[in-house]
């Protein structure tokens, strides 16, 4: 009887369960964007005097920021008035002119524009931190304009 009671004990006696495992692998992706972000201040001249034999000169900040990797050119359009180019930016008072020019160096002689490869400022980005572009404003000496205020609007195109 004593085998008999063995056998039951051993039967009673919980055994290791084997552990089995199942495993399979999912893939993650992701799609990243060429983005970019663009803002200017206003650029104000102040006060110009027509008699004076100094530039007016200013300036203005442009601020980018793209997807690292992203080769972008800013360029500056003509302004919302009619008659003015590029080279040619005249802000308004009424139908009365008062020129001005936009450049890309601050010794004011690399003119602004808008065509890509011409007269854009064009960087690649290298950081998703903003990076800041100086627009150096300039109204030419001796205009014979009546006293007031004008204005124009310029657009700042980032292309990438």
């Amino acid at each position: 009887m004593r085998k008999y009671y063995a056998f039951i004990l051993l039967a009673l006696v919980p055994g290791k369960a084997a552990a089995t495992d199942a495993t399979t692998t999912m893939g993650v992706s992701a799609t990243v964007l060429n983005a970019c972000l663009v803002s200017a201040t206003d650029m104000a001249f102040g006060s110009y005097d027509p008699t004076s034999a100094t530039p007016k000169d200013t300036t203005s900040t442009i601020t980018v920021t793209c997807t690292p990797g992203t080769v972008f050119n800013i360029g500056l359009n003509a302004g919302s008035t009619g008659g003015a180019t590029v080279s040619t930016r005249q802000m308004l008072n009424g139908a009365t002119p008062l020129d001005y020019g936009l450049y890309s160096n601050t010794g004011r002689s690399t003119n602004w524009g808008n065509s890509v490869g011409s007269d854009t400022v064009s960087q690649t980005a290298s950081t998703i931190l903003p990076s800041a572009f100086t627009v150096y404003g300039r109204i030419p000496v001796g205009q014979s304009v009546a006293a007031g205020n004008y204005a124009d609007t310029v657009t700042v195109t980032v292309s990438y």
